[in-house]
C-alpha cells in the first residue's frame, strides 16, 4: 500500500512538473516604442504564452501615453535596455524601436544569451544585418524577424499549392505591399520621424515595403538568391518625402522565374497582396482570408476562403514563445527565420545600390 502511495506520489510530480513547463509564460522584454507594431504586443490577448516582464524606451511621455493606452503598469518601464535586462530578466526581446537599433538590441542581448525578435526588415544595411548574424551565431540565440503578411492564412495555401506542383513551375511572383503613405494615414510623430530618416530606415517605401515583397519571394522559392537585382524608386512627394524615396519597384531575376515587388507610399488605398503565377496556374491572395484560383482544365477563377491559422502560427509572439522553448524548429527559410531574412537584406541592398546607380545589380555567388 505505502509502495502504490509512493508511486502515485511519484506520478503527481511528474505530471505537475510537466503541466508547469507547458505552460510556463516567456518572459519577454519589448525593446523601444517608437514603432507602433508595438501596439501589437502591448494590446494582445493574454493567451499565456508569453509575459511582458519589463519595456526599455528613453521617452517616459511615449510610455506612460501607451501604457496608459493598453492599462499596464508603469512599474514595467525602464529607461534603458541595459536596466531592463538587469533588473527584469527577460528571456526574449522583441526590438519595436527604429531600425537603425536592430543592431544595437542583439549586441546587447546576444552575450546575455537573450533571444530576439525584430519587427521587419532584419537590420538597415546588409553590413549591420551580418554583424547580427555573427553574433546570433556565436553566443547561439534565436534571432526573428516579425513580418505582417507571415500570418496570412492566403499566402501559406499560395505555399502548400507550390509545393504540390498544383500550379506548375514557378514563372512570375508579383508582391504589393504598401499605403498612401505615413503621414497620410497618420502615424505618431514618434514614427514618422524615424521612418522617414534615411539612417534610421535605410530608405523610405523601398525598405518599409519592398522587405515584404522579398521575404515572400524568397520563401516561395526555397531559399534561393536571385541572380541580379534591379530597382526604381521615385519621389512623387518631395515636399512631404524629402529625404526618402516614396515609391519602389524591385525586379528579381532567378534562372526560370521572376520576382516583382512594389512598395510604394501611393496606393490610394492600404493593400498586401501576393499573386503567383506558375506554368500551369495561379493563385493571387487578396489578403490575409481571401485567395483567387484558377488551375489547369478549369474555365475561370474561383475563390477560397481560408480561416485564421492556428497557434502558434497564428501570432508572432505566440511563434517566439514556442521556438525559444524548444516546442517546434522553423523549416529552413521560413519566413521568420534569419536565413531567409539574410537573403532580404542582400536584396535589400542591391535594391538601393540599383537604384542609385540605375544598373542591374549582380549578387555574387556563395562561397
Amino acid at each position: 500500500m505505502k509502495r502504490n502511495l509512493l508511486w502515485i506520489g511519484v506520478l503527481l510530480t511528474a505530471l505537475l512538473s510537466r503541466s508547469f513547463a507547458q505552460s510556463n509564460p516567456l518572459r519577454v522584454g519589448v525593446a523601444g516604442l517608437t514603432h507602433t507594431h508595438v501596439h501589437w504586443i502591448l494590446g494582445r490577448a493574454d493567451r499565456g504564452d508569453i509575459q511582458i516582464v519589463g519595456i526599455a524606451e528613453p521617452n517616459e511621455d511615449l510610455a506612460r501615453r501607451y501604457m496608459e493606452q493598453h492599462h499596464l503598469p508603469m512599474s514595467l518601464w525602464y529607461r534603458s535596455l541595459d536596466e531592463m535586462l538587469e533588473k527584469a530578466k527577460p528571456e526574449a526581446v522583441t526590438a519595436f524601436g527604429t531600425i537603425f537599433e536592430h543592431l544595437g538590441v542583439v549586441k546587447v542581448c546576444a552575450p546575455r544569451g537573450i533571444h530576439v525578435m525584430v519587427e521587419k526588415p532584419l537590420a538597415v544595411n546588409l553590413d549591420h544585418a551580418l554583424q547580427m548574424q555573427a553574433l546570433a551565431t556565436q553566443y547561439k540565440i534565436q534571432l526573428l524577424t516579425n513580418y505582417e503578411t507571415t500570418w496570412y492564412g492566403t499566402n501559406h495555401a499560395a505555399k502548400a499549392m507550390v509545393v504540390k506542383n498544383e500550379l506548375g513551375a514557378l514563372r512570375k511572383i508579383v508582391v504589393h505591399d504598401g499605403h498612401q503613405g505615413p503621414k497620410e494615414i497618420g502615424v505618431n510623430k514618434e514614427f514618422l520621424d524615424w521612418l522617414t530618416d534615411p539612417k534610421q530606415n535605410g530608405g523610405g517605401a523601398i525598405i518599409d515595403f519592398g522587405c515584404y515583397g522579398a521575404n515572400l519571394i524568397t520563401w516561395m522559392a526555397e531559399g534561393k538568391r536571385p541572380l541580379s537585382v534591379f530597382a526604381v524608386t521615385e519621389q512623387f512627394k518631395p515636399d512631404i518625402y524629402p529625404k526618402v524615396d516614396d515609391e519602389a519597384t524591385i525586379v528579381l531575376e532567378y534562372p526560370a522565374m521572376q520576382g516583382i515587388v512594389q512598395a510604394s507610399w501611393n496606393w490610394p488605398f492600404s493593400r498586401k497582396d501576393m499573386e503567383v503565377y506558375g506554368a500551369t496556374g495561379y493563385a493571387l491572395s487578396d489578403n490575409r482570408t481571401t485567395m483567387r484560383v484558377r488551375l489547369k482544365g478549369e474555365e475561370k477563377e474561383h475563390t477560397e476562403t481560408f480561416a485564421e491559422r492556428k497557434d502558434p502560427y497564428d501570432d508572432p509572439f505566440a511563434l517566439l514563445a514556442a521556438v525559444v522553448q524548444k516546442k517546434m524548429t522553423l523549416p529552413a527559410y521560413d519566413l521568420s527565420s534569419l536565413e531567409n531574412n539574410m537573403v532580404v537584406m542582400e536584396i535589400l541592398d542591391a535594391a538601393v545600390q540599383s537604384a542609385k546607380t540605375g544598373k542591374k545589380i549582380y549578387l555574387p555567388a556563395k562561397k
